[in-house]
């Protein structure tokens, strides 16, 4: 629970001045022994915690999501497994996964959407890592248009569509092989460019080093990089960008 919402809590009398102060004095993070969960992150930061799933037991993972779930009313998680959804779900039947990305979540319904992000991929194999930034964006209010198999080697397809993404406050390019994709988005619009270098291709991308490098050394202006198939990061910021052209209109 926010502070703003403990404040009209109390001024419509639904919670005490005391309940109210209790609340506050409380620690800004929850002991759980296994993990710290930073629940006033939402607050410092504008973005709740968000779970990263890979590596985790499924008691650990479950005692998380319930405990976000508690405070916030939603939780987003990144690289879970369809075991640790059907172990979430028996406890948590709202919790939602998609085997593409691999975003377990829990999310508030009718959720508003504001501004415009477009997340555009060389291929479709650089779906999943896109998914997952555009997944991102929408849980934390974007509006995200999905821009999918526009690369270098058919640019015509990528020049058919040119409009709608210069229409957004951002752009996430997402490409593998030799990640071409995001120095020619940089040329054709105004707005950021968040290149996500992918895994995908032959032997000497070396697994999503060679499209990374070719982003980083990008001659396009307004271009910056976040980690080979690093999607949630993409979503993320470009939701920062997104909320800052929202309130510049």
């Amino acid at each position: 629970m926010e502070v703003l919402e403990i404040l009209n809590k109390v001024r419509q009398k639904e919670l005490s001045p005391e309940e109210a102060r209790e609340y506050l004095r409380r620690q800004p993070f929850e002991e759980l022994g296994y993990a710290k969960l930073d629940t006033h992150r939402k607050l410092r930061s504008g973005f709740g915690e968000v779970v990263f799933c890979s590596g985790k037991s499924l008691e650990h993972l479950l005692g998380i999501y319930k405990k976000l779930y508690e405070e916030e009313g939603e939780v987003l998680g990144t690289r879970a497994t369809a075991q640790q959804y059907e172990y979430v779900k028996a406890q948590l039947p709202q919790a939602e996964y998609d085997p593409l990305s691999r975003i377990l979540k829990i999310e508030k319904k009718d959720k508003e959407r504001i501004g415009k992000i477009a997340v555009c991929t060389a291929g479709t194999a650089d779906i999943p890592v896109a998914e997952e930034a555009a997944q991102t964006a929408e849980f934390f209010g974007s509006r995200v248009e999905r821009i999918y198999d526009v690369g270098v080697s058919g640019i015509h397809r990528l020049l058919d569509r040119v409009e709608l993404i210069q229409s957004a406050n951002c752009v996430v390019a997402v490409a593998g092989m030799e990640g071409a994709l995001a120095s020619v988005l940089g040329g054709l619009v105004d707005k950021p460019v968040i290149a996500v270098p992918t895994s995908v291709g032959y032997g000497a991308n070396m697994n999503g080093l060679s499209a990374l490098l070719t982003m980083i050394n990008s001659c396009a202006n307004g271009i910056a990089v976040v980690n080979i198939d690093n999607g949630y990061g993409a979503g993320y910021i470009s939701t920062q960008i997104n909320r800052m052209g929202v309130h510049h209109e």
